[in-house]
């Protein structure tokens, strides 16, 4: 295995690709740890923490539909969550770049 801070700090900030593209926020990072985790090290623990927090920002979003009825709550969840999952992945990719181990708060652990 090798060690390749930059990969990591790309596959951080891959997630961001929905602001350009409108989508690909889960397959590009998904894309890039199927490929890269048995060549890079800690590619396989950076990976599973980006598609954990990607899948609970998903759940999060179906959450906030039904709350837009009740005083929309759901449109100031919209917000919080857009904002989150700009900043996390940015905050995320520097401490990548310092070989940190990432830290996505308040994400469901999916894969293990």
């Amino acid at each position: 295995m090798r060690q390749d801070n930059q990969l990591l700090v790309i596959t951080h900030l891959s997630q961001l690709i929905t602001l350009v593209t409108g989508f690909g926020s889960l397959l590009l990072p998904l894309i890039l740890w199927l490929t890269q985790k048995e060549k890079v090290y800690q590619m396989d623990e950076h990976g599973k923490n980006i598609i954990n927090f990607q899948l609970s920002l998903i759940v999060y979003f179906l959450i906030c539909i039904p709350l837009i009825l009740l005083f929309g709550l759901g449109l100031l969840g919209f917000v919080i969550l857009g904002v989150i999952s700009i900043i996390f992945p940015i905050i995320n990719a520097i401490k990548a770049s310092k070989g940190e181990v990432p830290i996505y708060p308040l994400s469901f652990k999916f894969v293990n």
